[in-house]
Parts: structure tokens; C-alpha cells; sequence
């Protein structure tokens, strides 16, 4: 009988964008529709998306793969909704209030839709 993995199915939807994220035990990485967020443009999404990471820190990233499928909308819609999905993935992953606490001390939006 396999190994049951521990996996975090979170949602986030902007205007009409809504992006899906899958934040799983693995090497540390995030992908955006399969693409690395590090190469995403343009360069002002590709800092929305990885805003949650930055406040989350290296240390609550260990070893945690994020994947994105995100779809409808321009490329700021899609990069906020991107942005919300990882941050609800993030907490729940962790299951930290601190964490909770820092985003939406930061921009309640990014736990909260429209």
C-alpha cells in the first residue's frame, strides 16, 4: 500500500482569473502553468505572484513545491489570483496564525477575494 503525501488544494479568483495551487512536500519551487514563477512576464506579475513567498520567508519554504494553474482574465488579474491562491495554501500548509497574521496585517486581499 503507497505512502499517503501530504498535499493542500487551495483557490483564488480575481475579477474573472481564478487560479488553482497544489502546495506538496518536494524540492523548493514554485511553477506558474508549468512555467518557473522566476521567469514569468511581465516582471510586475511575476512580483505579485511570489509577494506570499517573500513575506512567508526561506524558512517556511522548505521543501515545499508549489504549483499554479491559473486561467481567465489579463495578467494582473491572473497574477492576483495567483497571489491568493499560494497565500490560503501557504497558511494552510502551515497551519500558522502567525503566518495568517503577517498577511493580512500586509494586504487582507491576500486571504480574501473581491
Amino acid at each position: 500500500m503507497p505512502t499517503q503525501r501530504k498535499v493542500v488544494l487551495e483557490s483564488g479568483k480575481r475579477k474573472t482569473a481564478t487560479a488553482r495551487a497544489r502546495v506538496e512536500e518536494g524540492p523548493s519551487a514554485m511553477r506558474v502553468n508549468n512555467i518557473p514563477v522566476d521567469i514569468v512576464q511581465p516582471e510586475v506579475a511575476r512580483w505579485v505572484m511570489k509577494e506570499p513567498l517573500l513575506l512567508a520567508g526561506p524558512d517556511t519554504l522548505k521543501n515545499v513545491r508549489i504549483d499554479v494553474n491559473v486561467e481567465g482574465g489579463g495578467f494582473m488579474g491572473q497574477a492576483e489570483a495567483v497571489r491568493m491562491a499560494v497565500a490560503r495554501g501557504l497558511v494552510k500548509w502551515t497551519r500558522s496564525a502567525s503566518l495568517r497574521k503577517v498577511f493580512r496585517e500586509h494586504d487582507r486581499t491576500m486571504l480574501s477575494g473581491d
